[in-house]
């Protein structure tokens, strides 16, 4: 069931005289207990998207549904009462460096009109939570990045909301407070079963998260799968650069003007990722295969993997190494020296591109 649902959303600034369109007509919806992420590089829009989400700012066009209620046509206080149903945590902290982390998770708490044995029965709880009961005191400068994210998750949750919204959450941050953010995100969904949204350009942390994912690029959402979907089959340029794994500076062109013989790009599922299939088809189908790049990424539904391959020609024999891949479950896209050809799709005839 969906908690969130953007249907057709646009906002566009004005810059220098021209109209700049940072959200362009993006449609998505977010399930119950579900982490969707969004994913892009820095311009893309994503963060502009989130604002629009809470109506921080407004869109121009379009709806966002939350709870079954579209927060375009409402008016001021009853945005304030679902936002406090939207917890929100910004890539910075932004907490407030002359109160203390007890005070900092207590704020939300306190605008909302709690009495104060809530206040701090809640903050007691959320402290613990987090795992920073020892640092109440203490005040921002003196924590850790990691610490200070997990401080702004705390307070995202004081108000027990319906959704999470996470904006660029470990992007400050080095790889081991990144692991623990995530660690916490990750028992966030599980014990509260809240929906997170999820804007990142860190692909390693989409794929260790996320459920789904859509890809955005100049403001629109160019490509929509689940997490291994997109791993396994990106269809779009924007996708395919964020999901590269060790080679990712190496032009995926590149790779078909290493060989004569036609290159491909062989995407394996969980339950493939570990069998010899090449090995086995180079043996039945007395073929050469040639191994130009290849990488294996844990995501949330289990490990998926590539190989960049070519092969000597494309006698009867390699043909039918392809029809027994992809009879195996095997994704498979063509490389030229255009990027890629096509994606082959397996059907009762054999192969078609």
């Amino acid at each position: 069931m969906s908690i969130l649902s953007v249907k057709n959303l646009s906002k566009s600034f004005a810059l220098d005289g021209e109209t700049i369109k940072a959200v362009d007509d993006v449609t998505f919806s977010v399930n119950q207990g579900e982490i969707f992420g969004l994913i892009g590089l820095s311009g893309a829009g994503k963060s502009t998207l989130v604002r629009c989400l809470n109506l921080l700012t407004k869109p121009d066009e379009g709806e966002v549904w939350f709870e079954g209620l579209n927060l375009v046509n409402q008016a001021e206080e009853m945005l304030r009462e679902k936002r406090r149903e939207m917890g929100i945590i910004f890539q910075h902290f932004n907490l407030f460096m002359r109160k203390t982390v007890r005070e900092n998770v207590a704020y939300p708490l306190r605008i909302a009109g709690k009495q104060k044995f809530e206040i701090d029965a809640r903050v007691d709880e959320l402290l613990d939570y987090i795992g920073l009961s020892a640092h109440a005191r203490s005040y921002p400068a003196e924590l850790s990045g990691g610490q200070k994210q997990r401080v702004a998750i705390a307070r995202a949750l004081a108000l027990n909301p319906r959704l999470l919204l996470s904006d660029e959450a470990t992007s400050a941050l080095d790889p081991v407070n990144t692991e623990l953010v995530v660690t916490m995100l990750k028992r966030v969904v599980e014990d509260l079963g809240i929906a997170v949204v999820l804007i990142t350009h860190q692909m390693e942390v989409a794929k260790v998260l996320c459920d789904r994912v859509a890809v955005m690029e100049q403001g629109r959402i160019v490509e929509e799968n689940t997490v291994e979907a997109l791993f396994l089959q990106p269809r779009e340029a924007a996708s395919r650069k964020l999901v590269r794994g060790f080679d990712e500076n190496i032009p995926l062109e590149h790779f078909a003007s290493l060989a004569t013989g036609p290159v491909y790009r062989l995407g394996f599922r969980t339950d493939s990722v570990m069998r010899p299939l090449v090995s086995d088809i180079s043996r039945r189908f007395d073929i050469g295969v040639n191994i130009l790049a290849g990488n294996i990424n844990a995501l949330v539904s289990g490990d998926v993997g590539y190989l960049i391959v070519s092969f000597d020609d494309e006698s009867e024999g390699v043909v039918a190494a392809i029809d027994s891949l992809k009879g195996q479950g095997v994704e498979m896209i063509r490389l030229t020296n255009g990027e890629s050809q096509g994606i082959l799709h397996h059907t009762k005839g054999g192969l078609v591109s």
